[in-house]
């Protein structure tokens, strides 16, 4: 399915401020995401001081943060990134379940996007492969967000 993720589109995004949310836990592969999400933003020409990245403990920790962020009114669009491996129990789904939904919620009552830009896999090689390995995902948040920044800019 990744590979069927579309081009990117050339954005000036030197006007934009983008908040970052990252979780701490899998920090190796979250690391990964974060990397390619800032080097998009910076190929863009969002400047390296409008882009405010803050960490929390987990991909459960993620709506609240992003709300902090949006309710600041600081910025044009906000990137949440976790990442959720499946373990002995059904507690995996549980948690992208709900981040993921608090992530909508956040971006549906506020109006401002939020990228979520969360990798739950059913195990370590799923994850390496799309945070730090050969399907960039931590890229295309990056652009989803340009994308709806501007998008956002168009209507307001």
């Amino acid at each position: 399915m990744s590979q069927l993720s579309p081009s990117a589109l050339k954005i000036d995004g030197s006007d934009f401020r983008i908040g970052v949310v990252a979780a701490r836990f899998n920090e190796e592969y979250v690391a990964g995401l974060l990397d390619g999400a800032l080097a998009a933003l910076k190929q863009a020409g969002v400047a390296e001081d409008a882009i405010v990245v803050e960490r929390v403990p987990g991909a459960n920790e993620l709506p609240v943060a992003a709300k902090f962020l949006v309710d600041s009114g600081r910025f044009d669009a906000v990137i949440a990134l976790g990442v959720v491996i499946a373990g002995g129990t059904r507690h995996y789904e549980m948690v992208s379940d709900s981040a993921n939904h608090g992530l909508q919620q956040v971006a549906v009552s506020t109006g401002t996007p939020v990228v979520a830009g969360l990798i739950v896999g059913e195990n370590e090689e799923q994850v390496r492969e799309r945070c730090i390995g050969s399907i960039p995902k931590g890229s295309e948040f990056g652009q989803c967000a340009l994308e709806m920044a501007k998008l956002r800019r168009n209507y307001l």
